[in-house]
């Protein structure tokens, strides 16, 4: 039976870990998990898998969630960052599911890291900020990481047909989220709502704008390099409306290797969880003849300027990922709250990169300090529109 510490068990890729410990209890036990504010999901998560440890944001959630307890659990409530830490490094736990949402995930992985723990990666800003130094990490302490990320997974699953030393290039699909096919101007007028409507995936709200503005597949960009060691010209991204194609690997002597299935983040969950077995999950099997056409288009770097954001800073290195990730949350979060216009997400990011760009990507230190600038220029710029 394998041990799972699960952080952003109250989130869509945390409840779906869930339900595949749930459709296995013979294989899977959960020791411990970590959420943010939602309390009132935590609580029955806690009576049905009676984890040993648990924790939430922050000391008054750590209150609350004490009185919804069932007063047969004996287990113990931490918060806040180092709880989160607690959670991942878990003495109990194999391996550490890291479902948290931003750059919350970084420190808590690199604990599971420092204490021997497999990783399964829900979290891609943690190689978006730190990519270098987890890898590092990885590697000194010989643990696994496997990719949960839809796209991700596929490339994982495509290198095993071939050699890594023949390996060309990869392509990540992207669905072009719900704005796909809407014209530059039109975008200024969007509403947070229709931003949110992603056509194929149920995600949490803040992947859901990333994927409307296409940071997302930014994100798996940089983290894409860190994951399977390739060089920003190895990598490229195509617009795949269905996501019927998750992603591909080209190989030197032409032939592309795709992973197809149904949009279920399931799929890739499961396969981190079980690697190198597949489990036969309840899920309806992809009925091709059912897809119709399957598309595929360059994307459009102009309407969607964040992808091309993402490129840059991977090329230019150092702590520039940490500074696009650190801008995107803050302004992601006021478009959220309808402080801002949709094209304007993309315009903070791009001023922060060029306002923060000092620091070591090997320091972590640089790295946080990089993130909290990105953050303060952000800020600044809302308040200016």
């Amino acid at each position: 039976m394998k041990r799972i510490a699960l952080l952003g068990s109250t989130g869509s890729i945390g409840e779906n870990v869930l339900s595949i410990v749930r459709q296995f209890p013979n294989r899977y036990q959960v020791t411990a998990l970590a959420a943010g504010t939602n309390v009132q999901l935590l609580a029955p998560q806690i009576a049905e898998f009676q984890p040993r440890l648990v924790s939430v944001i922050d000391e008054a959630h750590a209150e609350s969630l004490q009185k919804l307890l069932p007063s047969d659990w004996n287990g113990d409530v931490c918060y806040g960052t180092q709880g989160n830490c607690e959670v991942a490094a878990e003495a109990d736990a194999e391996m550490t599911v890291t479902a948290i949402v931003g750059s919350a995930g970084l420190l808590p992985t690199l604990a599971a890291i420092e204490n021997g723990k497999d990783i399964g990666l829900a979290n891609k800003e943690t190689l978006v900020m730190a990519g270098r130094l987890v890898m590092d990490a990885v590697r000194q302490k010989g643990v696994t990481l496997l990719p949960v990320d839809s796209e991700h997974s596929a490339i994982f699953q495509a290198l095993e047909a071939g050699r890594r030393e023949d390996v060309a290039r990869i392509i990540l699909t992207a669905s072009g989220g719900p704005f796909l096919r809407k014209d530059k101007e039109a975008l200024n007028h969007v509403t947070t709502e229709e931003a949110l409507n992603h056509p194929n995936w149920n995600m949490g709200k803040k992947i859901s704008i990333d994927s409307a503005t296409l940071m997302n597949k930014g994100l798996e960009v940089i983290e894409a390099k860190w994951l399977f060691d390739m060089e920003v010209t190895g990598i490229k991204v195509v617009v795949h409306p269905q996501s019927i194609v998750h992603s591909l690997v080209e190989y030197q002597d032409g032939s592309v290797m795709a992973q197809l299935g149904i949009p279920d983040m399931k799929i890739p969950i499961a396969y981190a969880l079980s690697y190198p077995e597949r489990m036969a999950l309840e899920l309806e099997p992809l009925n091709l003849w059912q897809c119709g056409n399957l598309e595929f288009m360059e994307p459009d770097y102009e309407r969607f300027p964040a992808l091309k954001l993402a490129f840059e800073a991977l090329e230019r290195g150092g702590v520039s990922p940490a500074v696009l990730n650190g801008a995107n949350e803050v302004a992601v979060a006021a478009f959220l709250d309808k402080k801002i216009s949709f094209p304007q997400i993309a315009m903070i990011v791009g001023e922060a990169l060029k306002r923060v760009q000092d620091g070591d990507d090997r320091v972590i230190e640089d790295l946080i300090n990089a993130d909290s600038e990105a953050r303060a220029v952000a800020q600044s710029l809302i308040q200016s529109y």
